[in-house]
């Protein structure tokens, strides 16, 4: 029995499930409908694209390079909740990602999905349908961000955030260096800079934040004349606490990351500088789980 593009529309809008999917159960079941839903079913994609309507909004934040440090990345995973996140399937999988985006260099999640995962035959997103359903919840791969050059990951609260930074030295071999960079990579952490450097604010932004503090200081009494060498010391301490080297160094409150790079470079005898840096925080801007497990056992028998 044939079938034409409006039945793989329509199996879609019934089953939730890919495109290709659908045409493939479609072909399977000789262009029968309910077939060809079994077969979606069979294979586990019907489930899984009903899973995929759930909030993920835990899951992890994973960053790691490879043997030498020369490649990195940095990604964010996202569950249902934060009990799978502790699962070792779940974290197996995570890695696989990681380790295939370092090999693959995909540019989207996309491109990343089509990908054959390192050391298998299945494409990412097969992988991942796999997962969701033996895991039993919604897995999403949202993001993440390669580097190639000399990185340094780190991970903190167990993949509460991940942070990823690149640097341009001649000194990454040297005994001391790991140390260092590891060091900048825990100021990303926990200092939470929007920038690297002060040449890296957009325009808009700084017009923005000055407006912004122009309004307080004349808000607060003082005359424009005034406000204006006020707010040229704001805008400094604005880029002190957003612009990663211009930042106070977390180990040592007395030298800003810029001070503690140069004093660094000096000690093992050459140049380094902090060249890019991500840092991804799980569920960042994502809305959270509201319901509980009563309210969702009671949703199932209504």
């Amino acid at each position: 029995m044939a079938f034409t593009a409006q039945d793989v529309k329509t199996l879609r809008e019934k089953t939730g499930c890919g495109m290709m999917d659908c045409k493939k159960a479609l072909t399977e079941a000789d262009g029968d409908m309910e077939k060809a839903i079994d077969v979606l079913r069979e294979q586990g994609l019907a489930k899984a694209a009903k899973k995929a309507s759930r909030i993920a909004a835990e899951g992890v934040a994973f960053a790691c390079t490879n043997e030498d440090a020369t490649m990195g990345v940095a990604l964010e995973v996202n569950a249902e909740t934060d009990f799978v996140a502790k699962n070792a399937e779940f974290q197996a999988f995570v890695k696989a990602v990681a380790d295939t985006i370092m090999a693959e260099k995909p540019a989207t999640v996309e491109e990343l999905m089509t990908k054959t995962v390192v050391g298998g035959t299945v494409t990412v997103a097969e992988l991942l349908q796999e997962k969701i359903q033996t895991i039993g919840e919604n897995i999403i791969v949202r993001r993440f961000q390669l580097y190639e050059g000399t990185v340094s990951a780190y991970i903190h609260a167990g993949g509460k955030i991940a942070v990823l930074v690149k640097f341009d030295t001649d000194v990454a071999g040297k005994e001391g260096f790991a140390e260092y960079a590891k060091d900048i990579a825990m100021q990303v952490a926990a200092a939470n800079p929007s920038y690297l450097c002060r040449e890296d604010v957009p325009a808009d932004v700084l017009e923005h934040e000055k407006k912004i503090m122009t309004e307080q200081v004349i808000n607060s009494g003082k005359p424009a004349n005034i406000a204006e060498k006020i707010v040229g010391g704001k805008i400094v301490k604005y880029y002190e606490e957003n612009c990663l080297i211009e930042q106070i160094f977390i180990k040592d409150n007395k030298a800003t990351v810029t001070q503690y790079t140069a004093q660094t470079a000096k000690t093992l005898g050459g140049q380094i500088k902090v060249v890019g840096f991500v840092r991804f925080e799980k569920g960042e801007g994502l809305e959270k789980r509201s319901d509980d497990f009563a309210a969702e056992v009671a949703s199932m028998v209504k």
